[in-house]
Formats: structure tokens, sequence, C-alpha cells
């Protein structure tokens, strides 16, 4: 059972909020293809910094009120639905896997006896975790080019870097919460997300059988 077919096992007023469609939906006006993106933006931007900025749970461990990556994520999410960079599996795991590929290079770099080498080296660590996130999103077919600045603020924002490992979960929450939002709004009218692990292939047409 491919992925389509078991969302239309589903019924249908839950199917449809996880981007099942029976039929292709009608294009929209630009107009309200407008409307709705920012709408939905500003909406998962909002509930991210409104999580961030007002739990206490946060506060307590300085988390900052957004990673900065995600304003980008929001363009792809909730402005250009139907680009396959845009889909839940590149949205959670390209920015989980670069964040990890992110802490792990400047945890690396960290190991230098002397703390002013490291700091001299930062932008050596930024640069090879973004290269390697690169790669590791292209080899798990999660490319999401948003989380290639994930990977880049361990070793550049030394607020995420007080993290430490903590800043995982902290991605891990803000992607969720941008799915979330997204699955809401962006099915008012719209469709999102086109597929959620691998886009549909068509199957192929059977040899025509000429009568003799």
């Amino acid at each position: 059972m491919n992925e389509q077919e078991f969302l239309a096992r589903l019924p249908p007023w839950l199917s449809h909020w996880l981007g099942y469609r029976a039929s292709p939906p009608q294009p929209l006006p630009k107009y309200q293809i407008w409307l709705w993106s920012f709408i939905s933006a500003f909406c998962g931007l909002c509930v991210v910094q409104a999580i961030f900025n007002y739990s206490h749970y946060f506060l307590d461990r300085h988390v900052p009120g957004i990673i900065a990556s995600y304003g980008a994520s929001a363009v792809l999410v909730y402005g250009a639905i139907e680009s396959p960079l845009a889909q839940p599996r590149a949205l959670i795991f390209g920015h989980f896997l670069s964040a990890l590929v992110g802490l792990c290079v400047t945890k690396l770099f960290s190991l230098m006896p002397d703390e002013d080498r490291f700091e001299s080296l930062r932008w050596l660590a930024a640069a090879l975790s973004s290269a390697l996130a690169v790669v590791v999103m292209q080899v798990t077919e999660t490319t999401h080019p948003p989380a290639g600045a994930t990977a880049l603020l361990p070793a550049t924002n030394e607020a995420v870097w007080q993290l430490s490992w903590y800043y995982l979960p902290v991605v891990l929450l803000s992607s969720t919460m941008l799915l979330a939002v997204a699955l809401l709004v962006n099915n008012c009218q719209r469709r999102y997300p086109v597929f959620w692990v691998a886009p549909v292939t068509p199957r192929p047409a059977l040899p025509r059988v000429e009568a003799k």
C-alpha cells in the first residue's frame, strides 16, 4: 500500500488536512495564493516565537526567540508549497540532520586545547558544517535549503552554541510547529503536502495489444 492509498482509507475529515485529494485541486487566483501565503507565514512564525518567547521552560534555558533559518523555511512551506524542498520529510529531517552535523563539527573544533585557536577557526567550522549538511541532505533525500543556515549556527551564533545538544530538540520542535500550521492553513483552499515521504510515481502504462 503506497502513501496515497493509505491516506485514501482515512476518514475524509482527517485525510483532507493531511494533504489527500481524490482529484487534483483547482488552481487558485494569484491574489488568493498571496493572501494564504501571508496568513500562513504570519501564523506559523508567530506560533514558533510565542512558544520560545513566552514559555518559562525555554526562557530559563536561554533559548533564542526563533532560529533564524526558519524565516527562510516559511518561504518554502507557506509560499512554495508544491516544491519537493517544502515537503514534510525535507522540512523535519533537513533541519534536524543539519543541526546535528553543525553541532558535531563545531564540538570537534572546540576540542582544541587553545580556546583562542577555536575562536579563530569558527569560520572554518561553519563552512565545513554547511558543506557536510548539504551532502547529508542529498544522501538522505531531505534537501531543504534553509537548513544550510541551521548547520552554520552552532559555529556562528553564540546563543545557539551555548544551547549545546539542546539545540536539537529546539530545532525539532520549531520544524514540527511550522508543519502543524502548514497542515491547518495551507489546506483551507490549497493542498499541502504533495507527499509525506516520497513523491508519487505514475504507474507505467500497459503495452498496447493490437488486434490481428
